[in-house]
């Protein structure tokens, strides 16, 4: 894992560098002390966190995180302050966590534990550095899910009807009535189907725990999503231009599902857009 630390005061950032040290014994970390160089240090390299206190005197750690995020987008900004009132702020730039000074090890391993964007090769645990098995998806013919050359079975097919539509929005935010509407024929959503989507959930991501496939399904608050970091997935190498995933697209898609329709339509508008 890349980590940028920034704090203009020469003492914090010592801190803080040493509860990431001891937090992330094996992960590469660039520290500094003003906003420019860590600006110019992140344009070169790709961090997967952005530790960053909010009062600073050249550039402050609000704006600072804005003009990182437009340097890489999904980075995981976690502000590092000593004053609380800057927390509704932070949240309203949809960052990962909100650490008050003085920083240690476990606050920096909490943070860690609920990044939005999650890392593939994560050692908050300190047990390291293998890199995690990769979820296999297919989408063309049948939706089926592998971990390896193995298909991971789901105790109830809504389960899997809901990693199947997670994949279909291609990592998109997806809102807990807008699942109902595609699970259930009537389209309603309430407090009975929300507790039923999260009992779904909760099967899926214990099916893929026990297949020892992790980070695959990003909570917001109310939404899900997948990181498709973590997904081999013949639908987006062939949104890719992979030739061997187009060539194995012959006009089905997820077809046990009658919603994916809207995608095979895509599709084919796609595939006749190129003939042409």
């Amino acid at each position: 894992m890349k980590i940028l630390a920034v704090d203009d005061e020469k003492i914090a950032l010592e801190a803080l560098e040493d509860a990431l040290r001891k937090a992330l014994t094996d992960s590469e970390i660039c520290a500094f002390r003003t906003s420019a160089e860590a600006l110019e240090c992140a344009g070169k390299t790709s961090f997967d966190v952005a530790f960053l206190d909010i009062e600073m005197r050249d550039i402050n750690g609000l704006e600072l995180a804005k003009r990182v995020k437009d340097i890489k987008s999904d980075i995981n900004i976690v502000f590092v302050t000593g004053y609380s009132e800057y927390a509704l702020d932070a949240l309203n730039l949809y960052v990962s966590g909100y650490i008050l000074k003085p920083v240690t090890p476990e606050k920096v391993t909490d943070a860690l534990a609920h990044l939005r964007t999650p890392v593939t090769k994560i050692s908050v645990d300190n047990a390291a550095g293998t890199e995690e098995k990769k979820l296999r998806i297919q989408c063309f013919g049948s939706f089926e899910v592998f971990c390896g050359d193995e298909p991971l079975r789901f105790s109830r097919q809504r389960s899997k009807e809901l990693l199947a539509y997670l994949i279909d929005r291609r990592g998109a935010q997806t809102s807990m009535a807008e699942i109902a509407s595609v699970l259930w024929e009537d389209g309603q959503y309430n407090l009975s189907r929300n507790n039923q989507i999260h009992s779904f959930l909760h099967d899926m991501i214990a099916t893929l725990d026990n297949a020892g496939v992790k980070n695959v399904i990003i909570r917001h608050r109310n939404a899900l999503a997948v990181n498709i970091s973590r997904i081999d997935c013949d639908f987006y190498r062939c949104l890719g231009g992979d030739s061997s995933a187009i060539n194995s697209y012959t006009g089905e898609y997820m077809s046990q599902y009658p919603w994916a329709e809207f995608t095979v339509g895509s599709l084919t508008g796609m595939f006749s857009v190129q003939n042409n």
